[in-house]
């Protein structure tokens, strides 16, 4: 038991290592200083209650020294307030703060804390004299200052304990002399004569690294051109004795020398050796050190300081100092975010330079700390460089193809080059469909109405405004209507639920909803209160919107996307972003005054504003499709609308291909959302002949619709299992970065980060989100993480290969399975859910599976009836099984591979016997169905389920396209697919059948 433990105040004996510290010069402060910066705020009220609080339960924040004793003083550390601005982050100029001695010779306070403030963020650097705490020891109080500004208890530091005691319960090896010889050049050279301040520079490098210390000190080595590298390397001695809790000085510092011809791998090796042996144990100061008249010894070191200054030899290399790695939500609260964490270095006499590193989160920083002087500080720069490049190697950082810098082609926001269009052909036709031809100049003119009504209702800039219509004229002039207003667009898709179409219209804290007729009635807006518009009841007038300037840090739009968290989550576009792929996906794809895009995909999805925007914004036009997509649907679009260039998903690019359908005059077919594999690119070429483009763009909502393009080469990737997604959009630029948050080498697999100027603004309302997903690289790049993977190929483009978490797409959309399981726990009989995205035999696709454990009764059909009454339809799982129990692996993970296979079916006796009472058409039907399904059509019973046998969308119209096309008919076929709303609501073999029976007969389609 130390000295004083029994006493009611702290106290403990100054150890030799702290004495080593009260003999330093003046001229070198010897604190310890970890700063800390982030986004947000921290109140200084709040800060130094909590930092009361803390020093409290850490009470070695708060000494001061009595003879060879420390003592608490009681005395929290003040909080001085800086200005943010005096501080250069990068050389920590202009603030003589830093470079202030704590403690002094009267005794004072051994810490103290500085808050530097600013309008955006604050930064905090939390200052101890070295004689007091080691920079685990300050880590831990900072720790606690940051519990008790979250609201939670510190957890405290109240052990005595010195690093005497600590080595005499570790049990040290035989004691050496580890005394250093004085014989070693600097890192950075010789320290300067005279009075030099002490300098720091930092670099943050991109990535954790693994056997850093080593990394670093190979790479030092081999800089100063030496044979061998002999460094001090501060550790920790807490680990001999897990659990002590001390903010005392509790590090030795071993010595450890690396060959510079060696690689890390050695230099690892020899590190693990010291701490395996007890080397650091062993290297303790002298233990009689507090006994020796300070004077005299503050003297001697003097004497042998000069003499290392005079002869520019020191004990080592540099002193390598690891803080750890440190968790961002360790140094945060509700309003100050950390964004990273670092240390500045201190050197003391006899000492050399001092290079720390802290790993904080998915980067690294590296922070070179010594005295200023002629060139030395260029000198840190190239040492710094070297130490970047041996963990992140340059080749790795930096690509060929993301050199994508290029002024825009196309000037001016979304709306100013709407009106510059309507101003050059107000005649020309800019809408075409079902409602006839529209002209640039009626469309303007509808639009304004829009606007006009959105202003006398006080909408804005930045404003949102809820859009539930389908694919119609009105939609349109809605949509410019609302850009021109200089307000945001919600788009709502009418198949979506009333509930969550209310959820999507609160979340967006839309006040006003534009609405077609014949949705006006629908209870789509919250009980808060919106006020819904009618667009039918908008008359064109003489009326302008006047004075409204939109500008490119305006937003745009916001499109809801599903959330991992069960909460779909909006994503804010502006005009910048909106802009910038504008001008860029016009040049690429060709469109100009004589092209027509087909608009038939919910305007819900993002992939739709390629066919709103494009066309119009050159000159031509937009070919509405306002029905639902069935095969005939698309005949008549592809053969009949005059579209000659197509955005759609590699799903319904493939449905087409096996549709039989018959396109001519396509220039451009852009396939997006999903992968699009080799075969079925190949398949569109054939059929839209050699004339025609076919591009396989690549592209989340979060960077405005796509941001990668390839157009797919026949003679080299028709057997590709994928299309390359290509090389970057214009100003986009896109990094591979693995999972421990390092650039990866070219041909290995990492996530894109996707940086550049389409990035959208973030999540509506979703700071934590935003922080998650939308975060920076070393270098400050501000990136999204698109969870997709990628590798680069040896023809310097990237080619997808799936994601690293468990989203599923979903005829384009991403689905997050965690949304679809939470709305399935909403059911009272269902204990909890899970949902997974399975592959269905026979087919590459993957479709929505759901597993339940109930606790009361319930059909399938009611929990299918339940999340189709919540969420839109393609999140509708295509099988829902109940179990028992969810399987678990020994993390407590669901284990899908110990599941139930759910496509089944009935049981195959059952079904059998039933196939053989078969009549005509049902047969018929039924192989169809085994041959889209990918199953044995002898388990097909009357009663099998499409869905449930694992179909979707896009293979339920390959379905009945070919029922249409081999059992009906053609001349019947319009009729069969007037029955569409009864298939949907009963999507089995023996209603299929009886429809298809009914209409061959020539007796009208059944309305079920």
């Amino acid at each position: 038991m130390s000295a004083g433990e029994d006493d009611n105040v702290y106290s403990r004996p100054v150890s030799p290592t702290e004495t080593w510290f009260l003999v330093y010069p003046e001229s070198v402060p010897g604190v310890i200083q970890i700063v800390i910066e982030g986004a947000g705020h921290i109140g200084h009220d709040e800060l130094v209650r909590a930092v009361e609080a803390a020093s409290e339960a850490c009470p070695g924040a708060r000494l001061t020294r009595q003879g060879m004793t420390w003592v608490d003083s009681g005395v929290a550390p003040v909080v001085r307030v800086l200005p943010g601005d005096r501080v250069d982050r990068h050389t920590f100029a202009g603030a003589a703060e830093l470079h202030s001695p704590l403690m002094g010779k009267d005794g004072g306070p051994t810490c103290e804390l500085l808050l530097l403030t600013d309008p955006e963020c604050d930064t905090l650097i939390v200052r101890a004299f070295h004689g007091v705490m080691d920079g685990q020891g300050v880590r831990t109080w900072a720790e606690d200052i940051f519990r008790v500004l979250r609201g939670e208890d510190p957890v405290g530091a109240p052990s005595r304990i010195t690093e005497n005691e600590l080595i005499e319960r570790a049990g040290a090896p035989q004691e050496r002399d580890v005394t250093p010889d004085l014989d070693w050049p600097s890192a950075l050279g010789a320290r300067p004569q005279g009075r030099h301040d002490f300098f720091w520079r930092r670099r943050t490098v991109d990535g954790a690294h693994p056997a850093l210390v080593a990394k670093i000190a190979c790479a030092v080595t081999q800089a100063c051109g030496l044979r061998t590298g002999r460094f001090l390397v501060p550790v920790d001695l807490r680990r001999y004795l897990p659990g002590i809790r001390s903010t005392g000085n509790l590090t030795n510092n071993p010595l450890y020398e690396v060959r510079g011809d060696a690689g890390w791998e050695q230099a690892q090796e020899k590190l693990l050796s010291i701490l395996s042996t007890g080397q650091d144990l062993a290297a303790r100061v002298d233990p009689s050190l507090p006994g020796q008249n300070l004077t005299e010894l503050h003297q001697q070191i003097m004497g042998l300081d000069a003499y290392s200054a005079q002869k520019g030899c020191y004990s080592s290399l540099a002193t390598l100092s690891h803080m750890g790695r440190v968790a961002p939500a360790a140094f945060s609260t509700s309003s100050f975010h950390a964004t990273t964490v670092y240390s500045l270095p201190n050197s003391g006499p006899l000492g050399p330079p001092e290079i720390n590193a802290v790993e904080f989160g998915d980067r690294t920083e590296i922070t070179i700390g010594w005295y200023d002087g002629a060139q030395t500080p260029e000198r840190a720069e190239a040492l710094l460089d070297r130490i970047e490049e041996a963990l992140s190697p340059r080749a790795h950082r930096e690509w060929d193809r993301n050199r994508t810098e290029r002024a825009l082609d196309r000037q001016g926001t979304a709306v100013d080059q709407f009106r510059r269009q309507v101003s050059l052909t107000p005649g020309a036709i800019a809408l075409t469909g079902p409602e006839g031809e529209v002209t640039f100049r009626e469309l303007d003119r509808r639009a304004d109405a829009v606007a006009v009504a959105l202003l006398d209702r006080g909408i804005g800039r930045d404003d949102v405004v809820g859009l539930l219509a389908g694919r119609t004229v009105a939609a349109m002039a809605a949509i410019w209507g609302v850009l021109k207003a200089g307000a945001a667009y919600l788009p709502l898709d009418p198949q979506q639920p009333d509930d969550r179409l209310a959820g999507l219209v609160a979340d967006a804290g839309a006040t006003v909803c534009l609405a077609e007729h014949v949705h006006a009635e629908r209870r789509f807006t919250p009980d808060s209160g919106c006020d819904v518009v009618v667009l039918e009841t908008l008359e064109p007038s003489e009326r302008r919107p006047e004075g409204v300037e939109v500008r490119p840090e305006d937003l745009a739009y916001v499109i809801y996307t599903s959330g991992s968290t069960g909460r779909p989550k909006g994503v804010e576009i502006e005009h910048r972003q909106l802009a910038t792929f504008i001008s860029w996906a016009t040049r690429v794809y060709g469109v100009d005054s004589t092209t027509r895009f087909p608009l038939f995909t919910s305007l819900a999805f993002d992939l739709s504003n390629t066919a709103i925007f494009l066309p119009v914004l050159a000159g031509g036009s937009i070919a509405l499709v306002p029905d639902e997509p069935n095969h005939v649907v698309l005949r008549d679009m592809l053969e009949s609308s005059g579209a000659n260039a197509l955005k759609l998903t590699p799903t319904h690019l493939d449905l087409i291909g096996r549709l039989g359908l018959r396109p001519a005059g396509f220039r451009a077919v852009i396939a997006g959302g999903e992968l699009l594999r080799g075969a079925v690119a190949d398949r569109a070429q054939q059929l839209f002949g050699p004339q025609c483009g076919i591009f396989n763009e690549y592209g989340p909502t979060e960077t405005t619709i796509g941001c990668m393009t390839r157009r797919f080469d026949p003679d080299h990737d028709a057997d590709l299992p994928s299309v390359p997604i290509g090389v970057p959009t214009d100003n986009t630029r896109i990094h591979l970065i693995g999972g421990d948050g390092r650039h990866v080498a070219p041909g290995e697999v990492g996530e894109m980060y996707l940086a550049g100027d389409q990035l959208a603004r973030g999540y509506r309302g979703r700071p934590d989100l935003v922080r998650e997903r939308f975060t920076a690289l070393a270098d400050g790049t501000r990136v999204y993480r698109s969870g997709d993977l990628a590798r680069m190929l040896e023809s310097g483009e990237l080619e997808s290969v799936g994601r690293n978490d468990e989203q599923v797409k979903v005829l384009g959309y991403r689905v997050e399975p965690a949304e679809v399981a939470k709305a399935l726990e909403e059911h009272p009989a269902v204990a909890t859910a899970f949902v997974t995205g399975l592959v269905r035999p026979g087919t590459t696709g993957k479709v929505l599976c759901a597993f339940v454990v109930l606790r009361a009764e319930a059909t399938v059909d009611e929990l299918t009836d339940h999340v189709a009454g919540r969420l839109p339809r393609y999140m509708v799982p295509a099988t829902t099984t109940v179990v028992a129990e969810l399987p678990r692996t020994v993390n407590e993970k669901v284990d899908v591979a110990a599941l139930p296979l759910p496509f089944t079916g009935p049981q195959a006796d059952a079904a059998a016997a039933e196939a053989k009472a078969r009549g005509e058409v049902e047969e018929a039907v039924a192989k169809i169905w085994a041959r889209v399904l990918a199953v044995d059509v002898n388990r097909l019973a009357a009663g099998a389920d499409f869905h449930r046998l694992g179909g979707d969308s896009a293979t339920l119209l390959a379905m009945l396209a070919a029922v249409s096309d081999e059992v009906v008919g053609s001349r019947r076929e319009r009729e069969f697919m007037a029955a569409l709303p009864a298939i949907l609501r009963q999507p089995t073999l023996a209603k299929v059948s009886e429809i298809a029976e009914h209409t061959r007969d020539g007796q009208g389609a059944t309305d079920g």
